[in-house]
């Protein structure tokens, strides 16, 4: 009878509940953790410290964009959201509804062509398409309550999302293409990239009517 497999290798999944139970700092959590598993599956600290710089090695390229949240968040801090609420504000044709829709239509379309990192939650929902919607949405109702406010914030990032994920699949050369290829062809289904990107448009154009529709309704509610 073969022996069970140790168990000591998943110490770094207790270590991470532990230390997020705890509201402890992330990157120690994640730090403590390698190193949890590491020890677990009998490699010593030189060892670890090796397989951590050699996984950063080889996906350095995946955090180049989060490099710029850094300078997103100096330039918010510097008065980023207060200065784009303030144009919008004195811009009476920039309705809420209008702004995100012109969002959609931009994050579908970079999405489309690729770029990805261009836009996001970090880069542009939160320091500048939402105090945007927002300063729109009270400017033209004084009367806006906070769930108002709320509902505004949530529909921006509901923008982007949809605008990301139904806009990705067009471009053929993207991790989700991939990754629905190669699902499909373990179940025996052998399809190219780029019919998958083909028939992914029917798709984006239905999410772009969709949502399109209900942030006209944002609009006839204001």
């Amino acid at each position: 009878m073969s022996s069970l497999p140790s168990l000591w290798p998943l110490a770094g999944i207790a270590i991470v509940i532990a230390g997020f139970a705890l509201r402890a700092n992330p990157l120690a959590v994640v730090v403590a953790a390698a190193f949890g598993s590491g020890l677990g599956a009998g490699l010593g600290p030189i060892e670890i410290i090796a397989a951590l710089g050699r996984a950063f090695h080889q996906n350095r390229y995946v955090s180049v964009p989060w490099l710029l949240l850094p300078v997103i968040g100096l330039m918010e801090r510097g008065g980023l959201s207060e200065a784009a609420a303030a144009l919008i504000q004195r811009t009476r044709a920039a309705t809420a509804s209008r702004i995100l829709l012109i969002y959609l239509l931009f994050r579908q379309l970079t999405s489309a062509l690729g770029l990805t990192q261009i836009a996001g939650h970090a880069q542009s929902v939160r320091p500048l398409l939402a105090p945007m919607a927002e300063a729109a949405a009270r400017r033209d109702d004084p009367a806006l309550d906070e769930a108002g406010a709320n509902r505004i914030k949530a529909m921006a990032a509901a923008t982007d999302n949809i605008g990301l994920f139904f806009g990705e699949d067009v471009f053929l050369a993207i991790a989700s293409i991939l990754l629905i290829k190669g699902f499909l062809e373990g179940a025996g289904i052998i399809v190219q990239p780029l019919d998958l990107s083909l028939w992914a448009i029917p798709a984006a154009v239905v999410a772009l009517l969709v949502h399109g529709l209900r942030l006209w309704r944002l609009g006839r509610r204001r």
